[in-house]
């Protein structure tokens, strides 16, 4: 009786075991381990890790590089050179640069479709959205948004990609099936990033002509509440219950209560903070500040820096940048 009741126990200790390592391993999937971040002056992408969170890789990729986007599965990276007029596409394991799409004004904002893997790209000269085929490095489809569209975000279901127009005070909503715009809704003035929540029920615009952030209900196609923050907020990362906005000229994020849609604090970064992105797994947000040449890491429990890290010159990190 006393062996048999010792196999049970090593069978349950051995099942707790199992349980343990695969819900580690479910928890590996979705966190991030390093983050991609564009140079736009430096003409490059800095790979940073973030667990010794140094920089261990550089990638040129020419044509002053600015937006940023990760495959769903992590495996490529996409990268917006404005003055390249193309989308560079890099082996994201490799740490190589595999297909160059040449585009037609000057593309900007990029982000990724989570299951069919299409790239949309925001045209700032052209007003239109191109749709890129990674694996055929062409543009299949094109468009027309609003002018000078800038950051671009995909619901989590697919069903609609989303544009900020940043001279017509207005985002796009596409339908990603029929790749057709559908409406567009006003916001504040200048809209830049563009973020949805992980439901894929609201929409954050950084607006930089008026220095706030429009809350936007996607279903109802309405702003339901524009919040003041710094000045010359650039765009927005939501880590829990919180929406991080870097503030370009004051050197600050705000910080907002995504429940009252009120700022709770503004936090001191580095010089020029533009990108920003949440680690889904951990309390970080990771900000790209232009002119001091850092990623900055902050912790967005206890509301403080948690280090930095010097990456290449000008980093813009514009759009998703962890895998």
């Amino acid at each position: 009786m006393t062996a048999g009741y010792r196999f049970r126990d090593k069978f349950a200790a051995l099942a707790i075991l199992m349980i343990a390592v695969s819900a580690t391993s479910a928890d590996d999937e979705r966190t991030p381990r390093e983050a991609f971040i564009t140079n736009q002056s430096g003409q490059s992408v800095s790979i940073v890790s973030l667990a010794t969170f140094s920089v261990t890789d550089e990638i040129k990729i020419g044509g002053k590089p600015a937006g940023i986007a990760l495959s769903s599965d992590g495996k490529r990276a996409f990268v917006t050179a404005p003055e390249g007029n193309e989308l560079v596409i890099v082996d994201a394991i490799k740490r190589q640069v595999v297909k160059r799409v040449a585009m037609s004004g000057g593309p900007l904002g990029v982000a990724t479709h989570p299951s069919s893997g299409m790239v949309y790209v925001a045209d700032w000269y052209a007003h239109k959205i191109s749709v890129v085929d990674p694996n055929a490095g062409e543009v299949v489809t094109e468009i027309a948004v609003g002018e000078s569209p800038s950051g671009v975000a995909v619901t989590p279901d697919g069903a609609l990609v989303l544009s900020a127009d940043r001279d017509s005070d207005e985002i796009s909503i596409i339908d990603a099936k029929r790749n057709e715009r559908i409406t567009g809704v006003p916001v504040g003035e200048r809209p830049f990033g563009i973020t949805i929540d992980a439901d894929g029920r609201r929409a954050y615009t950084a607006n930089v002509g008026s220095n706030d952030v429009s809350v936007i209900d996607i279903a109802s196609r309405s702003v339901i509440a524009t919040v003041p923050v710094g000045r010359r907020p650039y765009a927005v990362a939501l880590s829990g219950e919180r929406a991080f906005v870097t503030n370009q000229y004051a050197n600050t994020l705000s910080v907002i209560d995504t429940g009252t849609l009120r700022v709770l604090t503004t936090l001191a970064v580095g010089d020029y903070p533009e990108g920003i992105a949440a680690d889904p797994a951990r309390p970080y947000v990771y900000v790209a500040c232009w002119f001091d040449n850092v990623l900055m890491r902050i912790d967005t429990a206890r509301l403080a820096a948690a280090g930095e890290v010097e990456v290449g010159d000008g980093p813009r990190a514009f759009g998703l940048f962890l895998r």
